[in-house]
């Protein structure tokens, strides 16, 4: 077991393999009522299969139901699951303000209805948030299995334009907001991996605050979650080219906006959605992301999404989430975590990636807003990388910071395509 102590950002290293635990009684409402029994078959599973860490999800309103109350016992059962998880070998990454899973949003009753506030730009919130960030990091702190803390799971949804309900903000503000939670989570945990998680938007989305530039800046690692139900699979089709090299592209694209050449990328989500995909394709599709996201320079890890399905005696989920497991809800493993297992065994015997060849040029434009469908599915940047990978270039891209035309892709991003399958 490793700590993220052990490697600091930018290292060399093997990469990590892991998964989004879900927990399979109850999904996400079992931290209303912990079963750390339940919580321990789950996560030796998972060691069994030869992953090494796991990222957990504590609901925010437990945690803080009230904008000056953080519960210390819900701050004690997360670390409870922590150390169950360094019990059967595994590392935890511990995603902070939850937020947003699975197309439900779990926000505290002060920030919305007659207490709607803005989270990102209100102050008292803003404040209130980084406590609680603070509070669970200090609880965490000493753990030796803590990776570090990620900052909302895709939380930048809640600006995003086609939320139904969106907290407007400026770019400034939604970097400003970034810097602060980051600066909470390394007050209390010094030398953890910090990152945040922003979805698709950020990085395809012309109108969108949070921006390629804030995930590829701001942190210890790049995060990536992709899906291709976000128009790669509807615009080419589930056995396509574009849906095998969907994680590498977008791997790649995050490295146009890195800082420094050996900033890790992570992808912290990637899954197999039936709502795509036929039961025959997911092995395939498991087993060919893994590839093609190693022959990506940098690669931090992947964490699949996600450990175990969710119940079908759980309503109105979109029904992709009742399959996307890598373990049905009995805990038994299913083709897809076979694969899974498969590819990440093959994938820790293969030899580090060359550097990349040729760059695809991403025209950006300047700040406040930058210039980003042509890299969605269907957009110029993003079928003149996979033109340019199935010529065998093994493309890159590089963001160029002037405006040039370009076709924009399809925005139909992250958890609005999801629900709508």
């Amino acid at each position: 077991m490793s700590s993220a102590s052990d490697t600091p950002a930018g290292a060399s290293h093997r990469p990590r393999f892991g998964v989004n635990y879900t927990p399979r009684i109850g999904w996400f409402h079992a931290w209303h009522d912990l079963d750390l029994d339940a919580v321990g078959e789950d996560l030796r599973a998972i060691s069994d299969l030869g992953l090494d860490h796991v990222r957990v999800f504590p609901l925010w309103p437990l945690l803080q139901p009230n904008r000056t109350l953080i519960r210390p016992g819900a701050l004690a059962d997360v670390r409870s699951v922590v150390d169950v998880a360094a019990s059967v070998g595994l590392d935890v990454v511990v995603d902070v303000v939850q937020g947003h899973l699975s197309s439900f949003d779990f926000v505290p009753s002060w920030l919305h209805s007659w207490h709607r506030r803005n989270m990102f730009t209100d102050p008292e919130v803003v404040n209130s948030i980084a406590d609680l960030v603070r509070a669970l990091g200090e609880t965490l702190a000493d753990a030796p299995n803590l990776l570090g803390l990620s900052m909302g799971n895709e939380i930048n949804q809640f600006s995003a334009s086609n939320h139904p309900d969106p907290d407007a903000l400026t770019v400034p503000q939604a970097e400003q907001w970034t810097r602060t939670m980051l600066e909470a989570a390394r007050t209390a945990v010094p030398t953890g991996l910090h990152t945040v998680s922003n979805y698709d938007a950020a990085w395809f989305m012309d109108d969108h605050a949070f921006t390629p530039d804030q995930s590829a800046q701001l942190g210890d690692a790049t995060v990536v979650h992709s899906w291709i139900f976000d128009g790669t699979g509807q615009r080419y089709g589930a056995r396509s080219y574009e849906v095998e090299h969907r994680a590498e592209y977008y791997l790649e694209l995050a490295r146009g906006f890195s800082p420094t050449p050996d900033r890790p990328l992570w992808l912290q989500e990637v899954g197999a959605p039936r709502s795509i995909l036929e039961q025959d394709d997911v092995p395939w599709f498991v087993q060919r992301t893994v590839e093609t996201a190693m022959d990506c320079p940098n690669l931090y890890g992947i964490t699949w999404w996600c450990s175990h399905d969710v119940s079908p005696d759980l309503a109105d989920f979109p029904p992709l989430e009742h399959t996307l497991g890598l373990f049905d809800t009995h805990g038994r493993i299913k083709e897809s975590g076979a694969a899974f297992g498969e590819a990440v065994a093959a994938a820790l015997q293969s030899p580090t990636p060359a550097d990349r060849g040729t760059a695809i040029d991403l025209h950006v434009g300047t700040e406040p807003l930058l210039q980003r469908s042509a890299a969605a599915p269907g957009g110029s940047v993003f079928e003149q990388w996979m033109d340019a990978s199935r010529s065998g270039e093994r493309p890159t891209v590089r963001v160029v910071r002037e405006h040039a035309a370009a076709r924009a892709g399809d925005t139909r991003t992250g958890g609005a395509a999801a629900t709508r399958s």
